[in-house]
């Protein structure tokens, strides 16, 4: 389970990343590598990073709690 909380938690920063890069530099690593936003591997990208972010809620409680 540790494994996949980083590997999570490592899309998700790559994916924030990503957007950093969008948003100051208009240029988006994922569609540059894969030919365009359109293509099957920038989907698959933005959905495995979509589906990294929602496990990432989960980990939302674990780091809010007061131990």
């Amino acid at each position: 389970m540790k494994a996949l909380n980083a590997l999570s938690l490592l899309l998700v920063i790559l994916g924030g990343l990503n957007w950093l890069s969008v948003g100051l530099f208009k240029y988006d690593v994922v569609s540059e590598i894969f030919g365009g936003t359109e293509e099957v591997g920038s989907r698959i990208v933005y959905t495995v990073v979509g589906v990294a972010a929602l496990y990432a809620l989960a980990l939302f409680g674990k780091v809010t709690r007061d131990d």
